[in-house]
């Protein structure tokens, strides 16, 4: 790799300064910093600042200590959370209007010492910059079956920090150890009161706010499986639906008030933990609202007036607990004219996870009622293994750009889990890394190509540089574009595999042909290849062990894909021939045990065997 010079190291500052200029040699760097300044945030910038250049010996009390002043000045010219920074041969300076603003000038400079590790010296820097969305979030989905350690957590805060997020949410449906529905949680590993009271304490150390999550009306076929929940069901008898093979119940009725007496409980147990006013409420793809036991009140009344009156009744039960919702916008947003029956504080969440999606035409309405509104992309990690890279980038930059023109106060990086949560955590960096770049500088969301990913991910997110594990991440993420079908929301080869019983007739498989996975082979290959070259057979780092699993397990399914090519189109996988299925059994087995190994190392065990049963489900019995 090309060493890159003094000046174009700059270019890999995450997320890019507004502006930045850099100059020679600076003074020699001391392992330990003097901070001076606003003693309520000192720690916190010391700690920044010695973290990023490791944790080497210490030197005697006697040696030079790098100077740094913080200047706090509420009156200064600068937007909210932003700073100006000014690393000189006499010291180091960071000013701000407000404790945000100096902690991220902070990361900043923790960044730029990182860039110059191993090296006596780093270049003098001028940086003015500021955020271009005041809220910065990421939503994880714990609820698919993996819920992950506190320690990953606690890790994965500290590089989202040091990008300058400054919110994350927990997607929860049944994953929190509410007391006396055991039964909901029970085999789960459900975060417990105290686990989100250390969460919440190592979040707010790094300016992270973490909101509140329970989904309160769809998504609780956890909850309403289970007796006595079944009752306030909105279709006690089931339905078919998305998020299960099974037909069971989905949302709660929303005209029974014993739907809002179970939420007041909730809501009781879980908010205390949390110091942010913030409660994501949920509230989205309410797809049996009207199907059942409300059926009557809609037709009356309409389904959407229905929806809104049990979203004002939550609101009031988070008002009364000193909350501000969020909700997700999608019902919302398919009657524009009940807009203005929502609660003036509320906050409206607008998600969509393609490229192309119709972000500005969403914000329309909110924007002209004058109501708070996120825009909320993803990393478009789920239903795929490796991710969809392409995808992910330009939905990620649309929604900057979208949200931008159109007022949002916010921008929401959502990582889902559908389907057991099968992609490791690497794959999900890429995503979350855009996504960071993006909610910071609307610029870089203009020129996403014009960003070095594979360098960023190396240095930021993979602690590699130089390594060769961005590009591999990049690469298995653009996989999905080679076999010729471009599913929604998911990829062929994911699909191949976690849905043995599709016929190769089915539209989503339209266009798929063996030229499309052998290139789907060549690309994989070539990154591992390069994979090899780059780092050896000795590394073993987690991220770089993850993605050698996603490489090997999209390997097989494109051998799958070839396998099912060469019978007809109507036949589902269990029809393969029987020297064809244990040939791929064989390759199968160490898939399986290996993603069981990397589950425990960053997740609880609850959930697993679920996810464990969906792989080896791939080759069903034949018929």
């Amino acid at each position: 790799m090309r060493r890159r010079g003094l000046t174009d190291l700059t270019g890999l500052l995450l997320p890019r300064p507004r502006e930045i200029a850099a100059s020679g040699p600076g003074p020699p760097l001391s392992r330990r910093f003097a901070v001076h300044g606003d003693t309520e945030i000192a720690a916190s910038v010391r700690s920044r600042l010695e973290g990023a250049l490791g944790t080497p010996p210490q030197p005697p009390e006697s040696a030079a200590a790098t100077e740094v002043e913080l200047r706090l000045d509420p009156a200064c010219a600068l937007p909210a959370q932003g700073y100006r920074l000014s690393a000189a041969p006499e010291g180091c300076r960071i000013e701000a209007g407000d404790r945000e603003g100096l902690y991220y000038g902070a990361c900043t400079l923790a960044q730029w010492l990182r860039l110059h590790s191993g090296r006596a010296e780093a270049g003098g820097l001028e940086i003015s910059d500021a955020p271009t969305f005041r809220h910065r979030g990421v939503l994880l989905d714990v609820s698919r079956n993996k819920v992950p350690t506190l320690e990953t957590l606690f890790s994965l805060v500290d590089r989202l920090a040091g990008w300058k997020i400054n919110q994350l949410q927990l997607y929860t449906e049944h994953t929190f150890a509410y007391e006396g529905h055991e039964r909901v949680w029970r085999g789960a590993d459900p975060f417990t009161a105290e686990d989100i009271s250390r969460l919440d304490d190592h979040c707010r150390q790094r300016f992270v706010e973490l909101v509140p999550n329970q989904n309160s009306f769809g998504h609780l076929h956890r909850w309403l499986i289970h007796e006595p929940y079944r009752r306030l069901a909105e279709r006690p008898d089931g339905i078919e639906h998305p998020f299960s093979g099974a037909i069971e119940p989905f949302g709660l009725c929303p005209t029974d008030p014993g739907s809002l007496v179970l939420l007041e409980d909730l809501y009781d147990q879980l908010l205390p933990h949390f110091t942010s006013r913030q409660f994501n409420v949920g509230l989205d793809e309410t797809i049996d609202l009207g199907t059942g036991r409300s059926r009557k009140a809609c037709e009356e009344l309409g389904k959407s007036a229905v929806y809104v009156d049990f979203l004002n009744r939550i609101h009031g039960l988070a008002r009364a607990r000193g909350r501000r919702i969020q909700f997700w916008a999608d019902i919302v947003s398919r009657s524009p004219e009940v807009v203005s029956q929502l609660p003036s504080d509320s906050i409206a969440l607008l998600w969509g996870y393609e490229a192309g999606h119709p972000f500005a035409a969403e914000a329309a309405p909110f924007a002209e009622a004058g109501l708070e509104f996120y825009v909320c992309p993803g990393t478009s990690s789920w239903n795929s293994f490796g991710g969809r890279w392409t995808n992910a980038r330009e939905n990620l930059a649309e929604a900057a750009a979208a949200g931008a023109a159109a007022g949002a106060s916010g921008y929401l990086i959502t990582d889902w889990g559908d389907n057991g949560h099968l992609q490791p955590l690497a794959v999900s960096y890429p995503g979350l890394l855009a996504g960071a770049a993006f909610a910071w500088s609307l610029a870089s969301a203009g020129h996403p190509d014009s960003l070095p990913f594979s360098e960023l991910l190396d240095r930021h997110a993979f602690d590699a540089p130089g390594r060769g594990l961005g590009h591999l991440a990049l690469e298995l993420a653009d996989a999905y574009l080679d076999p010729g079908p471009r599913p929604r929301n998911g990829s062929t080869l994911f699909h191949l595999v976690l849905f043995p019983e599709r016929a190769l007739d089915h539209p989503g498989y339209e266009g798929l042909t063996a030229e499309g996975l052998e290139r789907a082979l060549a690309r994989i290959e070539a990154a591992r290849r390069r994979l090899q070259h780059e780092t050896g057979p000795g590394e073993a780092a987690p991220d770089r062990r993850e993605l050698e699993w996603v490489s090997r397990v999209l390997t097989w399914s494109c051998r799958l894909g070839l396998a099912r090519l060469t019978q007809p189109a109507e036949l589902a996988t269990a029809a393969l021939r029987n020297e064809t299925r244990r040939e791929l059994h064989r390759q199968l087995e160490p898939l399986v045990g290996d993603f069981r190994s990397l589950w425990l190392e960053r997740n609880r065990p609850g959930g697993l065997v679920d996810s464990e049963a969906r792989l080896r489900g791939s080759l069903p019995e034949s018929g």
